[in-house]
């Protein structure tokens, strides 16, 4: 069983920078693929970005060019640097993780396990 615990959630303003992190725990996430998404109030859970195994990304075209998903897996650990925050951008948001490590997706039901959530909320 894998534990996810997301952290690093805050108020900010329009155009700051947050860094969020997903620590794994109850075992190595090494294999798996990693995966971040958002909720924002009255929407459905939307697809933020995901990385392989392998280190291939994908990003959501609403935050390509200023968010970037990276992992460290010696730390066990997946993060999401914000960039040029934008009100648009508040929201409920959570790691997942998905078992089959090379799969690349931003499907939610092909993942496996998820965190508790951090909450942003971006002031315009």
């Amino acid at each position: 069983q894998v534990q996810l615990n997301e952290s690093g959630g805050g108020l900010v303003q329009a155009g700051d920078s947050l860094r969020l992190s997903c620590v794994a725990s109850g075992r190595s996430v090494t294999s798996y693929a990693l995966g971040w998404f958002r909720q924002a109030p009255g929407k459905e859970r939307e697809f933020v970005a995901a990385i392989t195994t392998g280190g291939r990304m994908d990003h959501a075209e609403s935050v390509k060019g200023r968010f970037n998903i990276s992992r460290d897996d010696d730390k066990n650990t997946l993060y999401l640097q914000m960039n040029g925050l934008k009100s648009e951008d508040t929201a409920d948001y959570y790691c997942a993780a998905k078992i089959i490590g090379w799969m690349l997706t931003g499907t939610l039901d092909e993942y496996d396990y998820w965190g508790q959530g951090t909450q942003v909320t971006v002031s315009s």
